[in-house]
């Protein structure tokens, strides 16, 4: 079921923006000891602006920048589009970044759970496509961002919608071995090449075991969230894959 789509950039401009550095640094060793320097930090002075070519909004200043992106065989549109950014910025800046470009998309900030203080933001949002997350946390003197868009009417028209209010586990077996589960003292057992099958879950925090015959039992942790989709898949060479988030 699973395809995953990542892509990352780092910015030309940050090489120019290297070189001035370094001729700054020329300047100012050529310079005599009662030579005025001006101070570098007008160079990020300038307010954050989005930039039009990324798929969820981001600034155009930044030093790590990537998309993520999950969909279902035979449908483009993604499931769920996850962004990630390092932007050289304060907190604040990025925040008030967000809350405005957002509300230009039409996302609706929920009071729920949210989280703002001086080193990190969790904040939920309704989307015109479905729910939607912002994180911020302060690295350095840099902001991290992750920002995630789920697309409700892709997860239902592929069957991996939650009930309200709960998680879903999808199990998938692509080899040629019947494959075993065994989470939440249910044990499910999953014939090569059948169909997906799907478990619904109360969030939580649950253990779980894939068995595959001549293969080592794989065991894990898994945090289910109220309206997360998680899939679990058995390779064609009989390894379980790494857990991913569906939806």
């Amino acid at each position: 079921m699973r395809t995953v789509r990542t892509g990352a950039r780092v910015p030309a401009q940050w090489l120019a923006f290297a070189c001035g550095l370094l001729l700054l640094a020329v300047c100012m060793l050529a310079a005599s000891a009662s030579a005025w320097v001006p101070h570098l930090s007008p160079l990020f002075a300038s307010a954050l602006t989005p930039d039009p070519a990324a798929k969820l909004p981001a600034p155009t200043r930044y030093s790590y920048r990537g998309t993520h992106t999950t969909v279902v065989k035979g449908v483009e549109t993604p499931l769920r589009t996850r962004l990630e950014a390092t932007v050289p910025a304060e907190l604040g800046d990025v925040l008030a970044f967000y809350r405005t470009e957002l509300s230009k998309l039409g996302w609706q900030e929920q009071r729920d759970g949210a989280v703002v203080s001086a080193d990190h933001v969790k904040l939920a949002f309704a989307s015109p496509l479905g729910p939607g997350m912002l994180a911020l946390d302060r690295k350095d003197a840099s902001t991290a961002v992750n920002l995630v868009q789920k697309n409700a009417s892709v997860a239902a028209n592929a069957n991996v919608m939650p009930e309200p209010g709960q998680a879903k586990l999808v199990f998938s077996n692509i080899s040629e071995t019947e494959a075993t589960l065994t989470i939440n003292d249910r044990t499910i057992r999953h014939a090569a090449g059948a169909y997906a099958v799907s478990l619904d879950l109360q969030p939580g925090r649950y253990s779980y075991e894939v068995s595959v015959p001549g293969h080592p039992a794989t065991t894990n942790i898994l945090n289910f969230a109220a309206g997360d989709t998680w899939e679990l898949t058995v390779g064609r060479d009989g390894e379980a894959w790494s857990p991913l988030l569906l939806y």
